[in-house]
Order: C-alpha cells, then structure tokens, then sequence
C-alpha cells in the first residue's frame, strides 16, 4: 500500500521540530480529514531557504509528505521552493494511495504558506505565490492526480 520511502519518511521524519525566529510559518489542515501541518522556514539574505522544519498532527502519510517536503525545499531559492509541487513530492516518495493525494497537496501548501508569510514580514512580492488557505478541502482537482 506504501511505498518503501513513504515508510522511511514516517518511521524517521527528517526536520521536526520548530525554528525559533523563523523567516516565515504556515499552517495548513484539511478539515475533512483532521490532518495539521505548520512548516517553518529559515531563508537567508540571498533568498535561499537554509533550514526547514515541520510538525504534523496527522496520519502517516501527512507525516512523510511534511519529511519529504521539507527535504525537497533546503538549500533551494524561494522562487526554487515555490515550484515544488504535490506531485513532486509524491513522486520523490514512489507515490501516494489514492486516497492519501491530499497529504501531498497540504504539504505544497504548507510550503506556500510559509513563503507567503516571509513575503509578508518582508514587505516583499514573491512572484507566482498566491495567498494561502487555512483549510484545504479534498476536491476533484487533486483526486485526479
């Protein structure tokens, strides 16, 4: 049902924790489902995110795609970050059952919304990125991915 690495990822999550004085934090959840993700992100002066963390009330897939996301965003630009997708981070796990595609999208978002406060405490447009929703509800759009 899971992949190997999905496995890895929630048996030994890399980056939990928190970052005191963050660049930036977002949470998201998926009210449905009960799953909560705050990421944390520290961006250096060049842009480029040094270090990222997360913590995850949720099932283990939300737990290894918070792993795998937060992986997926060191050493990275922001613009670089704002480009990882949930598919990106489902395919970096081997993939996802159908009915756990919503941890990846809340994972992108947790990201986003994390990039989306930076920006904010910056006084600072970061081209592409879209203020972020609390709640993400699972929708046709990502049941299709």
């Amino acid at each position: 049902m899971y992949s190997d690495k999905v496995m890895d990822h929630f048996s030994n999550p890399r980056n939990v924790g928190e970052i005191e004085e963050p660049s930036g934090v977002g949470t998201v959840g998926n009210a449905k489902c009960g799953d909560i993700m705050r990421m944390y992100l520290d961006i250096d002066d060049q842009g480029v995110i040094r270090e990222a963390k997360f913590k995850t009330f949720g099932c283990g897939a939300a737990i290894a795609t918070s792993s795998m996301a937060t992986e997926l965003v060191k050493g990275k630009t922001v613009q670089e970050a704002l480009e990882v997708t949930n598919k990106a981070v489902m395919e970096a796990l081997d993939g996802l059952p159908p009915v756990k595609v919503h941890c990846s999208l809340l994972a992108e978002e947790a990201i986003h919304a994390a990039l989306w406060d930076y920006a904010r405490k910056n006084g600072i447009v970061i081209e592409g990125l879209q203020e972020p929703v609390e709640d993400i509800e699972e929708s046709a759009e990502y049941d299709s991915l």
